[in-house]
Formats: C-alpha cells, structure tokens, sequence
C-alpha cells in the first residue's frame, strides 16, 4: 500500500493549475443515462472516483471513450470522456462497486426516469457520517416510484413512468438534489423542488442537462423548476473547476508560507474560504484564470473561527483543510461541523504531530502551536488525508501519510503538483 513522504518548512512558490471538479464530474456522468445520444466531458480529472464510476458505467451499458490523458505540459485539459447509453443493459447497480463511492447511488434516478426501474446498493464512500438515502426514496415516491430496500439494495420500480411532484427536502442534500433533479428531467409534467441544494456543482450540473434539452429555472436558488421533456438528447460541455482542490492547494500556500499562483480555477467560487483565510491574515488575490494566494513565513497566521454550512457558507469539503492550518495560528480556533457527524477523524492524527486540539461534540477547540513536528500518520478519509498533506508541509521533520488510497480518489497528481513548487514530497511505492 502507498505512502507518501514529506520533508516539512519549506516555503512553496511557483504556479499549480486546477483538475476539473470531481464532485462536478461524477453526477454529470451519471446524467449521461438520461438519453441513448453521446455526451462528452471534457477538463475531467483523473483521479480514483472517475474510474470507478466509468466501471459502474459501463456496467449499465454505456460505452466510455477517453480522448486526451493530457494537455500541455501533463496538465489534465485534453481529457475528454464520450459516454453513450444507447441501451440499459442492467438495471443493478452492484455493492462492490458502490461501497467504494456514494456517487454511484446517484444513477437511482436517471434509471427509473428512463426505463422504469432500478436496483441499488446502498452506498458507501468516505466513512465521515451517515448520508442517508431517505430523501431519494421520499422524492422518488412522490414521484410516482414504488420501492423497497431488500438486502441492503434499493430496489425501485416505476412502470407508468414518473410524474411531476411538489417536493420539499426536510434537509438540504446535494446528492438528492442531483438525484430528483435528472429524475425529473424525463418525468411527466411539473417538479418542483424546495429547500433544494444550491452548490456550483449544481449548477454546472444544469447546465449540463440544458444542454441536452432539459427545461430548468432557478439555478442557484433553493427552488428548482423542472418541466419533463420525452426525451434527452447528447451534447458537450467542460467540467467546472475543483473549488475544493483550489482551496485545498491555497491553504497549502497559507500553511507553508510563500506564493502560489492557482490557475484553471475560479475565485468566486470560493469566497467563504477566502473571506476567512483573509482574517487569518493570509493575502489573496483574484485573477482572472483564479487566484494567487501568498504567505511571508515570518507573519504569524491568526487564530478565526469556522462553522460549515451549505452553500455559499463555508464547505464541509473544507474544514480539515483549515483545522490543519489553524493548528500552526498565533491563537486560537472554534471550528464548528454541521453537516457530517463524524468528520473529526483527522484530530488524533493532527494530534501525532504535535497539534493542540480538544473536541466537544460537534466543535473542535485548536490551539495554535508553535511547531508541528513530523510523525507517521494515517489517513482515515479523503479530505482528512490531505489535512494530513498540509500538516506535513509545516511540521519539521519527516511526515509519512499512510493510507493514502483515499487521497487518490479526489486529488489528481498531488504530490506532483507540490513538489513542482518546491515540496519536499514523494509517493513511496507499496509492497
């Protein structure tokens, strides 16, 4: 099993550009068994997720053709996906492919809008809390489907096809959001969804789906109109940016000290994580292809306060990004979660190196140190691993990451990139 070395205290400058956004990736894929037409993605990352969710794919009966493993100077732009559904060939969506992700739930819907029926594992993917599927069944049985869990499977049948339902989600999701939303691209009639997600990967998801002809109002909102269309048809659109890679690679910049322009991104999308990397004292400029984000390593990081919260507040997706930063701050941090129960997984490893940090319930006290010192450690989810990764950019000594498998699922070429800004950063090769 890989691990991954880092000898910390160097400062980073240079220039990394983006991966396309897997969490954008994944549902945009799964919308390509709405119609028996090709759709091409193009700025697809290559990481982990992608893979498995070709294979689950493929098992479906859509072909996959990859065009372009890489654009100038290895970046990931030439990568397009053409996936084409002529025919569902299977209606399973199989456990020991969607244990490995919970995106693969995702095609629950878009198989039920499109031949009446489905069976799906449920899903697995990072072990940070329950995600629970109830909103999809709930929605989906508004709409007309009958369904049962059986054997762990959610097994759904809508032979009239769906019809159009008012439906409001007691809780915002963005994985029931993408869900309801395909599905109601190919029912009949009228849905409506309230208290819907309003994620940029929503959106581009939208997007996408306008392209194949579907009738959307509301993007960005938290109402979402959706008039069924007969039919869908192919088209072509380019993956957004990584919102979380961008800022994921900015706290690195933050924590390590130093300049570091991020390209191929957009800086809107992040402007909670920039409003408080600001007051912790960190210089952020927005450019037109992103952002550069500088440190001097001799100004002290200040201590802020973070609570996560559905977008536009401030991501789930980063606040093991953050805590890993606050632990080196001239102060100290509340760091608040709200949306997963269990995504303080990386406090004992953080605690490994030297990190001061008390957990009472739903809130994580950090108290800055003066120093990190480098210790093996062991990833326990994927945003927990690259904590981890940027914990050992600060801390002297040598880090190793063990489990970094989770690491490869959302983040393309990440040692590279670092190192191409001076990291002293390695993968070593399992046995």
């Amino acid at each position: 099993m890989d691990s991954i070395r880092i000898r910390g205290g160097k400062p980073l400058y240079g220039k990394i550009e983006i991966s396309g956004a897997k969490n954008a990736a994944l549902p945009l894929m799964v919308a390509s068994l709405l119609t028996d037409e090709t759709v091409t993605l193009g700025n697809l990352p290559h990481v982990a997720d992608i893979s498995t969710l070709i294979n689950l794919l493929c098992q479906h009966g859509t072909t996959a053709v990859l065009n372009g493993e890489s654009g100038a100077n290895g970046s990931s732009n030439g990568r397009a996906i053409s996936l084409t559904a002529r025919e569902i060939t299977s209606t399973e969506a199989p456990y020991d492919i969607v244990r490995k992700m919970r995106a693969g739930a995702l095609v629950l819907g878009p198989l039920l809008a499109r031949v009446g029926k489905a069976k799906v594992s449920l899903p697995g993917g990072c072990a940070i809390g329950t995600r629970p599927m109830n909103l999809h069944v709930d929605g989906l049985e508004a709409m007309g489907a009958r369904i049962e869990i059986v054997g762990g499977y959610i097994v759904a049948e809508a032979p009239n096809g769906l019809k159009g339902a008012e439906i409001r989600f007691d809780t915002v999701s963005v994985g029931a959001t993408e869900d309801l939303l395909m599905a109601a691209t190919l029912a009949e009639g009228v849905t409506v969804l309230d208290n819907a997600a309003r994620e940029p990967e929503i959106t581009d998801l939208i997007h996408l789906l306008r392209g194949m002809g579907a009738k959307i109002e509301g993007d960005g909102t938290e109402r979402l109109v959706i008039t069924g269309q007969p039919r869908l048809h192919g088209t072509e659109h380019r993956v957004m940016p990584d919102r979380v890679e961008t800022g994921t690679y900015a706290m690195a910049a933050a924590i390590a000290g130093g300049r570091v322009e991020l390209t191929n991104t957009r800086a809107d999308l992040l402007d909670s994580v920039i409003d408080v990397m600001e007051e912790a004292g960190i210089t952020v400029e927005r450019t037109e292809d992103g952002m550069i984000v500088s440190r001097d390593p001799s100004q002290p990081l200040l201590g802020v306060d973070v609570m996560t919260q559905p977008y536009p507040g401030y991501p789930t997706d980063m606040q093991a990004q953050f805590m890993a930063l606050m632990t080196v701050s001239n102060g100290a941090s509340m760091i608040t979660e709200t949306i997963f129960e269990n995504r303080f997984m990386h406090v004992p490893e953080l605690a490994r190196l030297g990190a001061n940090i008390t957990v009472h319930g739903h809130s994580a006290l950090v108290r800055g140190v003066r120093e990190l010192v480098g210790a093996p450690v062991m990833a326990t989810d994927l945003r927990a691993s690259v904590s981890l990764v940027l914990a050992g950019l600060a801390a002297s000594g040598e880090t190793v990451i063990n489990r970094v498998y989770h690491l490869d699922r959302g983040y393309e070429r990440l040692e590279e990139k670092l190192a191409s800004c001076g990291a002293d950063i390695e993968r070593v090769q399992g046995e």
